[in-house]
C-alpha cells in the first residue's frame, strides 16, 4: 500500500531573509531556513518567474505599465484629468474606476491604476491582462507548474489570490481533510501591505508572524492526520527595505519642459524611472539629469542580462534608472504619499533578498535540491509532481516488408 503524501508550498509575500531571522517563526519545524536570491522588479515580475521557473526576458512580464500608444486601452479616460484632483487622486476612487475597467475589458489579472495621471494613461497599456494562475495567463506563453497539474490531472489545491487570507486557510484546510489532493499552493500577502505600511520593524511584524505561525501549524497538524508524509516548502519573492530618503525625482525631470509623448516617455515606478527615447536632444538633457542626480543609478545592460531583464524590444523602456536602496521615488505614478517600506531595489542588496524554509533537512547530495533563487523553486515543485516533464518524441513506425512486384 503506497504512502499518502503532500507537498504543501507556502508563499508569504515580502517575507525577506533578514525579516525571518530577526523573529521567532516556527523554529523548531522550519528545520531549514536560507536566504533565496530575488529578481529584479516587483511581484509583477516574480511571480511569473516562480510559477514558470523563467526569467523576465523569457516571461514578457515586468511592471504592469509598457509605453505603447497605438495599442493604449485608456484613450477615452483623457477627459477624466479635468477632474479635480482632490478626488481623482484618492486611493478609493481609483480603486473603484479600476475595478469599472476592469470588468469592462474582461481583464482577470491583478489590476489597478494606481496614480497614473489620467492625461497620460493613454501612453501607455497594462500588461497583466490574465490571471497568471489559469491556462494562458503568461503574456509569452510558457506554461505554469499549475497547466502541468491540470494536464497529469493531479490533484492540488490553489489559493484564489484575490481571497483575504483566513479564507484561503479554511479553503486550504478543507482541502486537506478530503484526502485527495497531492500538492498545495497557499498565498499570503498581508505581511507585505504591514511592511509596505510600517517598514521590517513596525509593531505588527512580530505580531504577523506569531499569526502565520499559528495558523501553520494548525494545517500542518491538519495533515499529518491525513497524510504520511507532509513536506512544506515556506519561500517568499522578495524582501522589504525601509525607506530613509523620499526623493522628488519627477520634479526634475519635469523641470526639463520637454514634451511627454513626443520627446519622451517615462514611467515613474517606486524605486524606478523607466524611460523610453523619442528625441536625440531631449534623450540628452534626460541623461545629464540622471548623471547629476545622487540617489540613483543607470542600470546597464550586463546587469539587465545577468537578472533576466534584457527584454527583445524596448517594451518595458529604453532605460532603467534605479534608486538606491531605501530611496523612496515619491510622488510616482505608483502612489503620493511616501511609505515605510518599499521592495524594487537592487536584488543583491540585503534586504532585497527572498527566503526559503522547509521541514526538511537537506544534506549532501540532497543540498543540490536547494533553491539558489526564484527560478528554482520551479524545479523544486516538479520534482515533488515526479520530476521534469519529458519532451514527447513521435512514436518511430515499426519497419515495413518490401513490396514484391
Amino acid at each position: 500500500m503506497s504512502s499518502k503524501r503532500l507537498a504543501l508550498f507556502t508563499f508569504i509575500d515580502a517575507l525577506g531573509y533578514e525579516i525571518l531571522r530577526a523573529y521567532p517563526f516556527l523554529d523548531d519545524v522550519l528545520v531549514t531556513k536560507r536566504p533565496l536570491g530575488t529578481i529584479f522588479g516587483y511581484s509583477s515580475t516574480c511571480d511569473p518567474t516562480i510559477i514558470t521557473g523563467k526569467l523576465p526576458r523569457d516571461t514578457d512580464h515586468f511592471s504592469f505599465f509598457a509605453y505603447n500608444p497605438a495599442k493604449s486601452p485608456f484613450k477615452w479616460m483623457r477627459p477624466l484629468e479635468l477632474l479635480p484632483k482632490s478626488i481623482t487622486d484618492r486611493g478609493r476612487v481609483r480603486h473603484q474606476i479600476s475595478r469599472v475597467i476592469k470588468r469592462l475589458y474582461g481583464y482577470t489579472g491583478y489590476f489597478q491604476l494606481y496614480n497614473v495621471p489620467f492625461s497620460l494613461l493613454p501612453q501607455f497599456e497594462y500588461t497583466e491582462k490574465r490571471d497568471l494562475y489559469q491556462p494562458g495567463g503568461i503574456n509569452s506563453g510558457v506554461p505554469t507548474i499549475f497547466d502541468r497539474l491540470r494536464d497529469e490531472r493531479i490533484p492540488f489545491y490553489l489559493s484564489d489570490w484575490r481571497a483575504p487570507e483566513v479564507k484561503n486557510l479554511a479553503s486550504l484546510k478543507q482541502a486537506i481533510q478530503g484526502g485527495e489532493i497531492e500538492f498545495a499552493y497557499l498565498y499570503m500577502a498581508e505581511m507585505d501591505a504591514i511592511l509596505h505600511r510600517e517598514g521590517s520593524h513596525g509593531p505588527h511584524t512580530e505580531k504577523k508572524l506569531a499569526w502565520y505561525d499559528r495558523q501553520m501549524r494548525a494545517i500542518l497538524d491538519e495533515a499529518d492526520r491525513r497524510y504520511d508524509e507532509v513536506n512544506l516548502y515556506l519561500f517568499s519573492d522578495h524582501g522589504m527595505t525601509n525607506c530613509s530618503v523620499v526623493h522628488d525625482f519627477k520634479s526634475k525631470i519635469d523641470a526639463l519642459n520637454l514634451e511627454f509623448g513626443k520627446d519622451y516617455a517615462v514611467m515613474y515606478d517606486s524605486t524606478m524611472a523607466r524611460f523610453w527615447f523619442l528625441d536625440a536632444v531631449a534623450e540628452a538633457r534626460i541623461r545629464e539629469v540622471l548623471d547629476q542626480d545622487p540617489y540613483g543609478r543607470v542600470v546597464d545592460y550586463d546587469e539587465l542580462r545577468d537578472w533576466g531583464c534584457n527584454f527583445k524590444t524596448n517594451r518595458y523602456g529604453d532605460l532603467f534608472y534605479l534608486m538606491d536602496p531605501g530611496v523612496l521615488l515619491c510622488p510616482s505614478f505608483m502612489g503620493i504619499a511616501p511609505m515605510a517600506g518599499m521592495h524594487g531595489y537592487d536584488p543583491d542588496d540585503r534586504d532585497s533578498i527572498a527566503s526559503f524554509s522547509s521541514n526538511l533537512r537537506f544534506e549532501g547530495e540532497e543540498a543540490r535540491r536547494l533553491p539558489q533563487r526564484l527560478e528554482d523553486l520551479y524545479l523544486l515543485m516538479e520534482n515533488e509532481i515526479g520530476g521534469p516533464k519529458r519532451p514527447e518524441t513521435p512514436q518511430e513506425e515499426p519497419e515495413k516488408e518490401p513490396v514484391s512486384l
